[in-house]
């Protein structure tokens, strides 16, 4: 089968920062699905694991990578229950195994869900990684209840991203959360609105923005950005027994003890914990993935697709990696197979 990986990180410009090779089409067992790629999308996981993966090695075989994926089910082993051949279906993989920049990859069923049957594959392709991501912050980390936490207040910190795109969806329209999202162009602050969010702030100026938006205070925070950036920040906007989460990893040692005056708690959301740690509770992505289908099904929820390349070729990916690597992309980035 044909796929797209490198043997060593190299700056996107370069010429073998992908290449195009022939590999085996793998063969599922257990819990796997044998899924015939359609169309996947990009993320900033992709171009960070790219860029750091092999830093200092020239690999022996390529590294295959990419995690959101569309396609239909082709065989699938034996322990399989959830699924049949033909079943067309959307995921955001497992960052242990090889990735979906190929014809063909296995996958765990239990984190996948069906394909949402009213989005064309590009569509149903933008939206595994950054959904979960964003379901799981709200409702499994801050364990946001939509009866009792109607009407709080939510900041959204990178707003404009594919994870913010969707996150204030589900604030907003699940959650019943009043939502301030952060953007500073014309068309991202456009974007965040089209999204549904209340109030659209910049960045450059977050807290004073945040109070003359009327908050003093918010109950919860969201960090799509810089943790260690807008620390301070966010320590400042809280509110006192408020909940702060964030996706984004420190370089340096997070300073806690800010958090300890106003009793706030503090949360990491790493999407890949249940498919790395094959956690109890795995099996809760494949519910929410088909959760969210029948969301975007019924119109509560709308895909985040922004733009789409044609064809699995390793100069997609590199102009796909380029866009996201200059931190101005709106949405997210497919590539139809």
């Amino acid at each position: 089968m044909k796929a797209i990986g490198f043997k060593t990180s190299l700056p996107i410009e370069d010429q073998d920062s992908f290449i195009e090779f022939e590999t085996v089409k793998p063969i599922p067992a257990g819990h796997e699905l044998l899924v015939k790629i359609e169309a996947v999308s990009v993320n900033p996981v992709d171009f960070k694991i790219r860029q750091s993966a092999a830093k200092e090695t020239v690999l022996e075989t390529p590294k295959i990578i990419g995690w959101d994926a569309v396609g239909i089910v082709q065989a699938v082993g034996e322990k399989v229950t959830l699924f049949e051949v033909g079943d067309p279906v959307y995921y955001a993989g497992d960052i242990t195994k090889q990735g979906s920049n190929a014809e063909y990859q296995v996958v765990d069923e239990r984190i996948v869900g069906r394909k949402p049957k009213s989005l064309s594959i590009e569509e149903a392709a933008a939206m595994p990684l950054t959904t979960l991501t964003a379901w799981e912050i709200l409702f499994d980390r801050i364990r946001i209840n939509p009866e009792k936490d109607k009407g709080k207040s939510i900041l959204i910190i990178g707003g404009a991203g594919g994870v913010g795109s969707i996150a204030i969806q589900l604030a907003k329209k699940l959650a019943g959360l009043t939502v301030i999202a952060t953007a500073s162009r014309p068309e991202s602050i456009a974007w965040c609105k089209e999204q549904g969010a209340d109030f659209v702030v910049n960045h450059k100026n977050l807290v004073e923005e945040v109070r003359n938006a009327g908050f003093q205070y918010v109950d919860f925070i969201l960090d799509f950005v810089d943790t260690n950036f807008y620390w301070d920040i966010m320590a400042e906007l809280i509110k006192p027994q408020g909940h702060i989460a964030s996706i984004t990893g420190s370089a340096e040692p997070v300073v806690l003890n800010k958090l300890k005056g106003k009793s706030v708690s503090f949360s990491w959301e790493l999407m890949y914990t249940r498919s790395m740690f094959e956690t109890d509770d795995i099996q809760e992505q494949h519910n929410i993935l088909n959760k969210t289908a029948d969301l975007l099904d019924e119109g509560v929820l709308k895909h985040t697709l922004k733009e789409t390349l044609i064809g699995l070729t390793a100069e997609n990916l590199k102009k796909a990696h380029q866009k996201l690597e200059s931190g101005t992309t709106i949405g997210k980035i497919a590539i139809k197979f």
